[in-house]
């Protein structure tokens, strides 16, 4: 189906779009604008939505709003917003009704008629997305980003041509119902992750694995050979199989010499790209993230547009992002660490002991594996939120850990933390914003509180 017909279809459906927030809104107006009748439909209720539920409904939305709001929805279609599990019980009934449940990333691939980069990961998806994105773009070529960043795709559909490029970063509750994959396929690892919303651990690595099962023999898919996981997705590759490795050469792929030398290597050919030492972000782990996008784009984009990205660019905002520097104390935020993984990757980009804000909401992920990178780059560690105490255990139950090393204060909230940090630092310390887990407990997102926390680091005399 092309895009004409899909919207002469829609003209006549009636339409549920699953979440009043930065996804849906453009799409709810988009529908309406081609003559659907449209339900926009949220769990909060109206005083909590504010103006823009009076926007949607003199739009011409119907609204259905509060803890109801999924109930009897006799309608064609129901987009779900992402982060929304595919099988909620009355989505479930809605497909046994015969109602079709997707969302903007499923059609949009279906009608998309560009070359489609899409990343997955339960790490460094959106600095590798943005990479990707930023190299096509040092290439000359006209980029749509979209999936969980940038702006809805589907609105624009109309606007996208052939010989353009669109990278979209996917999360495992996008991909989860995806039945078709993207052109160029990019996992950068999987690990525990959204446990508290996936069945298990089996079910959030198999909807990480949907982004390459649909992929034909003129495909590339990009995996992390470091990864066990994504390792063992080699054996799915329907298309051109490259790998990235930090550890090891690649025959296919790129890779890292031990002289800090990033190279690429295709059909028999090895080609060095650049020192790491070029990389202006800091942490091997953008290293690692450099490696994945030069195997992404290689055929796409020369070896010196891919230098010159790499001088260039200086990060995505809420990645170990420096805030500010008070009294010789340096502050960053690194409020996009959600895991333990991240928060690892976070420790490891600094070459001295910090001090490290931590806790949060609870995805039910083991704290353990990173308790040894605390007790080796911490030295003093301020936790809040409802995981506190459990990352305490975690850190005190580690073999290397001594008492006072680091040094452990719970506080009643990230302010609080921030307080803390600023009387307890001394001239030439780091103090980090590097979480481990989500920010449900006291903030919407995980942007919200890397917001708050820059503001209040700037309010520091």
């Amino acid at each position: 189906m092309d895009c004409k017909q899909f919207w002469e279809n829609i003209a006549s459906k009636k339409i549920a779009m699953l979440g009043i927030g930065v996804s849906n809104t453009p799409l709810i107006m988009n529908f309406l604008s081609k003559g659907a009748r449209v339900y926009a439909c949220d769990r909060r209720e109206r005083a909590q939505i504010g103006e823009l539920a009076d926007r949607l409904e003199e739009a011409g939305a119907e609204l259905r709003l509060g803890d109801n709001y999924l109930e009897n929805l006799e309608v064609d279609i129901i987009f779900r917003t992402p982060g929304m599990s595919f099988y909620l019980p009355e989505l479930t009934a809605a497909r046994k009704k015969g109602i079709a449940v997707t969302s903007e990333m499923e059609v949009f691939f279906d009608l998309c008629p560009a070359t489609i980069f899409a990343v997955t990961g339960s790490d460094g998806k959106t600095t590798t997305t943005t990479l990707i994105a930023e190299m096509l773009k040092k290439q000359g070529k006209t980029v749509h980003v979209g999936g969980n960043i940038g702006t809805p795709l589907l609105p624009i559909i109309d606007q996208i041509k052939p010989e353009d490029f669109v990278v979209v970063e996917l999360s495992s509750f996008q991909l989860i119902s995806m039945r078709k994959s993207p052109d160029v396929a990019v996992v950068t690892n999987v690990a525990p992750n959204h446990l508290d919303i996936h069945k298990d651990m089996d079910e959030y690595v198999e909807a990480k694995k949907n982004i390459i099962l649909h992929q034909n023999a003129f495909s590339r898919t990009v995996l992390n050979y470091d990864n066990e996981i994504t390792d063992g997705f080699r054996d799915y590759v329907r298309g051109q199989s490259l790998g990235f490795s930090m550890e090891r050469r690649v025959k296919n792929g790129a890779w890292l010499d031990t002289e800090g030398t990033l190279h690429m290597s295709y059909r028999g050919i090895d080609a060095p790209i650049m020192s790491k030492k070029d990389i202006t972000i800091l942490g091997d782990h953008n290293v690692e993230n450099y490696l994945t996008a030069i195997a992404a784009v290689w055929g796409y984009v020369s070896a010196e547009n891919i230098r010159a990205v790499a001088k260039e660019f200086k990060g995505v905002e809420h990645r170990i992002e420096f805030v500010r520097e008070v009294g010789g104390v340096k502050y960053y935020n690194d409020s996009i660490a959600s895991s333990p993984t991240r928060t690892i990757a976070g420790l490891k980009a600094f070459d001295q002991k910090v001090i490290l804000i931590a806790g949060g909401y609870d995805k039910h992920i083991p704290f353990e594996p990173m308790s040894p990178y605390i007790t080796s780059k911490v030295k003093l560690l301020l936790l809040s939120g409802p995981t506190a105490e459990a990352i305490e255990n975690a850190v005190k139950a580690d073999p290397d850990y001594r008492e006072n090393c680091p040094e452990i204060i719970h506080v009643s909230s990230l302010e609080q933390a921030i307080t803390v940090a600023h009387e307890k630092a001394v001239s030439g310390d780091i103090v980090t914003l590097s979480p481990a887990c989500a920010s449900f407990d006291a903030f919407p997102n995980f942007a919200a509180r890397g917001k708050f926390f820059k503001e209040k680091v700037m309010e520091l005399k």
